[in-house]
C-alpha cells in the first residue's frame, strides 16, 4: 500500500489526495506539519532530502517526491494520463504552467495570508504576487473557453494539479467570480467520481 505523507491543506498535497481518491487507490497518509519542522527532521531528511512534502512512499520501501511528478506515477494506465503524444506534452505543458506560472503568485499569497496570518512584514510581497496571480488566471480562462478541460475534452493530471490552488485563490485574495470559465471547469472537476474536498482531513 501506497504511504503518503503530507498536509492536506496544502495544494500541492491536496492534489495527490485528490488523485488517490478519484481512482480509487487505497492508501495511508502521515501527516507532516512543515510550521513545526516535521519535515526539517532527520528521519524526513533521510526519506526525502530535499524536506518538502508531498513525498510519496512505493510498497517497496522507494520513495518519490515533486507533486506533479508523482502525479504521472499514480495516474500511470489510467483515463488520466492522455494517450496520443501530443495531448500527453500539453498535460506536461499544463503542469509546467502550474509550478511556474501559477503556484509562485496564488499559493504563495495563499500561504502568506492562510498560513502566516498576513504579517506586516509580508504584505508588500504579497501585494505584489496579485498581478502575476491573475495572468495566470487569465490563461486558464481562455484555454477553458475553448474546452471543458485543459486538455481537450476529458479531465487529466494537469486538470488536477490545477485544481489544487486555483479552487481556493480566494485565501490568497484572487477573486474568482469574473472567470466564469474556470468557475465552470471547478465545478466539472468536483462533480468528477470519487472527488474529496481539501478540508476532507
Amino acid at each position: 500500500m501506497y504511504r503518503i505523507y503530507g498536509d492536506i491543506q496544502s495544494g500541492n498535497c491536496y492534489k495527490i489526495k485528490l488523485l488517490l481518491s478519484v481512482l480509487g487507490i487505497k492508501h495511508q497518509w502521515r501527516h507532516v506539519d512543515i510550521l513545526s519542522g516535521e519535515s526539517r527532521t532527520s528521519a524526513f531528511l533521510a526519506r526525502n532530502p530535499n524536506g518538502k512534502i508531498p513525498l510519496l512512499e512505493l510498497e517497496d520501501g522507494r520513495f518519490l517526491s515533486e507533486s506533479n511528478a508523482i502525479l504521472n506515477y499514480l495516474a500511470d494506465g489510467s483515463d488520466f494520463l492522455p494517450n496520443s503524444r501530443l495531448d500527453r506534452a500539453r498535460m506536461l505543458q499544463w503542469q509546467f504552467f502550474e509550478q511556474y506560472s501559477h503556484e509562485p503568485f496564488i499559493a504563495t499569497a495563499r500561504y502568506i495570508n492562510k498560513y502566516l496570518g498576513l504579517p506586516q512584514a509580508r504584505r508588500e510581497e504579497y501585494e505584489s504576487k496579485q498581478s502575476g496571480g491573475h495572468a495566470a488566471l487569465q490563461v486558464m480562462e481562455q484555454q477553458l473557453i475553448q474546452t471543458p478541460f485543459l486538455v481537450d475534452q476529458t479531465p487529466s493530471i494537469a486538470d488536477i494539479s490545477l485544481f489544487a490552488y486555483t479552487h481556493v485563490a480566494h485565501e490568497g485574495g484572487f477573486d474568482l467570480s469574473e472567470y466564469l470559465a474556470i468557475n465552470s471547469w471547478l465545478d466539472r472537476v468536483r462533480a468528477l467520481p470519487g472527488f474529496i474536498d481539501m478540508t476532507a482531513g
